[in-house]
């Protein structure tokens, strides 16, 4: 067989005279009758323009992909795989054995996803295999049922030799040296989830999200195929590419990611839009909030305190300021907009990370992840978006953040940005100012009255003496009025609370479930003209 490396090496050859132009052309049609994979024709030109493989390949199919008319491929499955249910496809596991790259004990490893139940999407997988002279093999991951264990069921007997798989994760030692935890997973639709050191998986990214929260109904892309770069012996970082397809956009995408004490993605996007859309939504974070301790009514009867996989919003805007928005389970979609142009930073956080406010040893609710996102250059105007929206379960994701560009580009242009994504503890996350620990949202003192308590530590202000003359700043927007406040230390916490109360207009509510406006509420601690909290940011 002629492989595609020979042909490089033969063709490079000047003192070989019989490889005139028709004996090139001929190996090439060898070569592409051979190679039984998909990608024969895109390793072909690779090889034959003597290039490495780059993010423009994917760059290039993602903007081909986009002029041709969209093909949803969820309905390529069997039907026995699209009715499965859930412990069914729960039943499917790999077989760790046969694991990528394992034979070839290197430091990453990754493990396949069977499709069927909800993921009803197969992906294509390709390998890279990242020599040092130049990337030039690209191989599809073939299906094969012998990567797995069906447990109980009972499927036919050949399965679809072309079937594909949902998505995959891939491991690492990175909590011991002697062992290869999942650190991080592709699956479904655009999702992707990471973990650092000691951490369990809770939120998760998207690649995009399209109209989420629009009348219309939102729309889901979906990554259709991956690229995985073989790692060195002794790599560090893993390279993944992507192809992002939907009825509106394509898109190419390019993860760099590091795991460690915090791992860090580094992302590259090039995204083609198909069709006209409302809304776009750029490196979004989608996460869970059930309860905490400003939920004062508990939606179930439950002996935890709290349950969330993140408690709030932190963003922090290029004017210098850290806004900080705690989360709550709403009685109806609330949708908030920060205007923040090209901001610095923002991400959803899990800050309460002490075990007695979860008293849950099987989620670990302490022990998820903050993620926060870097934009790298300007990304110009737009704004912040903070979706809620209610739910009776912890077991659905109700809280998505995303950036909003001002303006899209017209069909057919592209958009290029690049972030980070770090996956941390909120712990070891340093802030200029005093942070938000804790708040409280009790009742107030008269009827029609709402009172509230901020909890602010960091090094600064715990330093400050009780006699400090610390003071705050509170606006109260349209529909309430302040009616009174005081600042004081908590010697609980070393830092100091803020309490203060308002009085709703007579045709105002405090019952957040019935519909009316949100009374906007605003409020950071000074020391005499200068800001020493994060601003706390909060709809009642």
């Amino acid at each position: 067989m002629i492989t595609g490396r020979h042909f490089l090496i033969t063709f490079r050859n000047k003192t070989e005279k019989i490889w005139t132009v028709r004996r090139v052309l001929l190996a090439a049609l060898i070569i592409i009758f051979f190679d039984l994979s998909s990608n024969a024709l895109f390793q072909l030109s690779l090889v034959a323009a003597k290039q490495p493989f780059t993010f423009k390949d994917i760059v290039s199919k993602a903007e081909n992909l986009s002029q041709q008319p969209f093909q949803d491929s969820q309905s390529q499955l069997p039907k026995f795989l699209l009715d499965m249910t859930y412990d069914q496809w729960r039943d499917i596991r790999f077989r760790t054995e046969k694991s990528l790259w394992r034979s070839e004990k290197l430091p990453f490893e990754v493990q396949f996803f069977h499709p069927g139940w909800y993921f009803k999407r197969a992906v294509t997988l390709n390998v890279i295999d990242s020599n040092k002279a130049n990337r030039v093999k690209v191989d599809m991951v073939p299906f094969s049922a012998d990567l797995f264990h069906y447990g109980m069921n009972k499927f036919p007997a050949n399965l679809p030799a072309n079937l594909g798989f949902a998505g995959f994760r891939v491991h690492y030692p990175l909590n011991k040296k002697d062992y290869k935890d999942e650190f991080v997973v592709f699956l479904g639709a655009s999702y992707f989830r990471a973990v650092a050191k000691g951490q369990h998986y809770g939120l998760s990214a998207r690649g995009l999200a399209i109209n989420t929260a629009v009348p219309t109904g939102e729309e889901f892309p979906f990554f259709k195929e991956f690229w995985l770069d073989k790692p060195y012996d002794e790599a560090e970082e893993i390279f993944i590419y992507a192809l992002l397809d939907s009825p509106s956009f394509t898109g190419a995408y390019k993860f760099i990611i590091q795991p460690g004490k915090e791992t860090v993605m580094e992302v590259e996007c090039s995204l083609f839009q198909r069709a006209n859309v409302e809304k776009v939504g750029i490196a979004p974070l989608t996460s869970m909030f059930f309860y905490g301790e400003n939920t004062n009514i508990r939606p179930i009867d439950d002996f935890r305190p709290e349950i969330h996989d993140s408690d709030g919003l932190l963003i922090a805007t290029e004017w210098g300021e850290w806004i900080w928005r705690p989360l709550v389970n709403p009685g109806t979609l609330r949708i908030s907009a920060f205007q923040v142009s090209s901001p610095v930073g923002f991400g959803l956080f899990q800050r309460d990370q002490s075990f007695e406010h979860y008293q849950d040893l099987e989620a670990s609710y302490e022990s998820r992840p903050s993620a926060w996102i870097t934009p790298k250059g300007k990304w110009g105007k737009g704004h912040i978006d903070l979706v809620q929206i209610p739910t009776d379960t912890e077991y659905h994701d109700n809280i998505v953040a995303y950036w909003v560009p001002a303006k899209l580009p017209k069909p057919g242009e592209v958009i290029s940005l690049s972030y980070k994504v770090t996956w941390l503890d909120s712990q070891n996350f340093s802030l200029p100012l005093g942070k938000v620990l804790s708040t409280y949202v009790p009742k107030g003192d008269k009827p029609n009255m709402k009172k509230f308590l901020i909890d602010f530590v960091g090094d600064k202000i715990n330093a400050l003496p009780a006699e400090s003359q610390i003071k705050a700043a509170i606006d109260v927007g349209n529909g309430a009025k302040l009616m009174e406040q005081q600042v004081y230390k908590n010697p609980h916490t070393g830092g100091w609370r803020l309490g203060f109360q308002i009085l709703i207009d007579k045709e105002g509510s405090l019952d957040l479930s019935k519909k009316r406006d949100p009374i906007q509420l605003r409020a950071f601690l000074r020391e005499k003209d200068d800001v020493v909290t994060e601003t706390w940011d909060y709809e009642f």
